[in-house]
């Protein structure tokens, strides 16, 4: 159905005792909520001013003109790496990171508070190379915080549902064992690293 950023925050604020408790707020994901950036940008300068506060979960592919309005009005960015290298990235999502990278940049520089998340799926970016190059950027932007989000399997039943071919098919979820070691190598590097 069709809502308007007012609609939005009046039916969140009727939990907002919950959310002044538990520390919590609204957070725009999707798809790519950049992608309805007035909508947004209303929702959050709304949720603001009814005092509550707003992240951004989001992939980043998104021109600066269009995300740095938003930003006046968010508390927090969850920003998702991908992949550092721009053929890899290409490879894996169709798109090339320059601007990926470049927002990630611009965020840290104008001190949104950032989380990093990492999305690990086996043999596309979990190999020490790909894991140091990403710690390295973190390491430059002065960034420690970094989520984990690795491989599993949900989704799968949905694209058999939807009649579409589950690229990841051959792909074994990470033991936890694996997903220790992964955390380790990244706290090695000074990251304070949670899984999602």
């Amino acid at each position: 159905r069709l809502v308007t950023p007012g609609e939005v925050v009046e039916t969140v604020k009727a939990d907002s005792l919950f959310y002044r408790n538990s520390g919590g707020g609204v957070t725009a994901s999707g798809g790519e909520p950049t992608q309805q950036p007035e909508f947004l940008t209303e929702l959050f300068e709304e949720c603001q001013r009814a005092g509550l506060d707003t992240a951004l979960d989001t992939c980043g592919y998104v021109r600066w003109e269009v995300l740095e309005p938003i930003l006046e009005f968010t508390d927090l960015v969850l920003f998702d790496i991908k992949h550092l290298d721009p053929d890899r990235h290409r490879e894996l999502t169709g798109v090339d990171n320059r601007l990926i990278l470049e927002n990630i940049k611009r965020i840290s520089e104008r001190g949104t508070p950032l989380i990093v998340r990492i999305p690990l799926v086996p043999g596309c970016n979990d190999s020490p190379g790909a894991l140091s190059d990403m710690a390295g950027l973190l390491t430059r932007l002065n960034l420690t915080r970094v989520d984990l989000a690795p491989y599993h399997r949900l989704g799968a039943a949905k694209y058999s549902r939807l009649g579409m071919a589950y690229v990841l098919d051959g792909a074994e979820p990470y033991s936890e064992e694996e997903v220790e070691e992964i955390r380790n190598k990244l706290e090695d590097r000074g990251l304070e690293v949670e899984i999602a």
